[in-house]
């Protein structure tokens, strides 16, 4: 399914890509779609992402498990008995 994007582009570049398109006959979405899967494959080969480190590295913590569900806990607690007033 295809998404709108809104970005602001410089006009200079916006140029280039309707000259590519005429160029090769084709639209300037498929211009710009080739061109991020072809910069996505060549980071990707030469191993500057590291998608699970980007994924994976979202639950490394600080606290045990422990000190978070007793911080949320305490959280709640001082919610409800604020309400409770």
């Amino acid at each position: 399914m295809d998404k709108i994007l809104s970005a602001r582009i410089d006009e200079e570049i916006i140029q280039k890509i309707s000259l590519i398109a005429s160029e090769l006959k084709t639209t300037k979405k498929k211009v710009i779609e080739n061109a991020v899967l072809e910069y996505a494959d060549k980071i990707g080969k030469e191993g500057q992402i590291d998608i699970l480190e980007m994924t994976l590295g979202a639950w490394n913590r600080d606290e045990t498990v422990e000190e978070t569900i007793n911080s949320a806990k305490s959280a709640f607690k001082q919610t409800m008995v604020r309400h409770q007033r």
